[in-house]
């Protein structure tokens, strides 16, 4: 087997791309040499198959996994979407419309607006809002209720199986898997090498917290949230917001491990 000096796993939007225009030009430098020392890059998202699967050919990427839908599912290597029948976000939109409708009227979620909304909501082009919305795994939304009301749709969800995580800026219904989970069983298979991970939101904790070096992307635009003790006595802060802040941290991270690989 490979053996490879490290491996990273990335939350993409507010992470790797810029939250405002899903670039992620300024995190290049680091890409490159990441390549360059044959460290993988999977990308960790709760982006669709078909929202990744292009996004990590363009990033040359494609060799790679993504866990995609917050963990919910896996694209594999070299794979072209749709990879999956959708039997889980049929299923989660079935027991979504069959909740009391007093809790069910503040839950906005994807398969609730035309790909135009989609587009007008997240920003997106037309093209990749209609991407967003071919789901297999998990569905996103919008909570406009009450926090009283809130708990209540959860408990009500949860009787199905179907739990809820608060990312940046959507709250994603799902059965349960996690970015976190995926990256252990992505990790065996890579041989387990140390672990780079990065993110700027809570649903990106588990996975942090499950790295050797988790980094804490900057994010000025999403409310603040509270990082486990365990995990904030040895988290990196980046200075920077977005793909710029990646960038910093990748490239530290990779020069302190290369330092002590060449000192070994």
């Amino acid at each position: 087997m490979t053996e490879f000096p490290a491996i990273v796993f990335t939350d993409l939007d507010g992470t790797l791309l810029d939250h405002h225009d899903y670039s992620y030009s300024a995190a290049s430098p680091a890409i490159k040499i990441l390549k360059s020392f044959n460290i993988p890059i999977i990308l960790a998202s709760s982006k669709t198959a078909a929202e990744i699967a292009p996004l990590r050919a363009d990033m040359g990427l494609s060799a790679y996994p993504a866990i995609v839908e917050n963990g919910a599912g896996l694209l594999h290597a070299n794979c072209i979407p749709p990879t999956d029948s959708g039997a889980d976000y049929r299923k989660i939109r079935e027991t979504l419309n069959n909740t009391p409708t007093k809790l069910r009227r503040y839950y906005k979620g994807f398969g609730d607006i035309s790909d135009a909304e989609c587009a007008a909501l997240t920003g997106l082009s037309p093209d990749a809002a209609t991407r967003a919305r071919q789901r297999a795994y998990s569905e996103p939304g919008l909570w406009s209720g009450s926090e009283t009301d809130l708990h209540a749709f959860l408990r009500s969800l949860s009787e199905h199986g179907i739990s809820a995580r608060q990312g940046g800026r959507y709250l994603t219904l799902s059965f349960g898997k996690t970015k976190a989970d995926q990256m252990a069983t992505l990790c065996q298979n890579y041989g387990n090498p140390p672990v780079i991970a990065l993110g700027d939101a809570p649903n990106d904790l588990e996975m942090l917290q499950a790295a050797d070096h988790p980094v804490l992307i900057l994010n000025p635009d999403a409310a603040p949230f509270a990082i486990p003790i365990n995990l904030s006595n040895r988290i990196t802060r980046s200075t920077k917001s977005g793909p710029a802040g990646w960038n910093e941290t990748v490239l530290s991270i990779v020069s302190s491990l290369t330092t002590q690989a060449k000192g070994a």
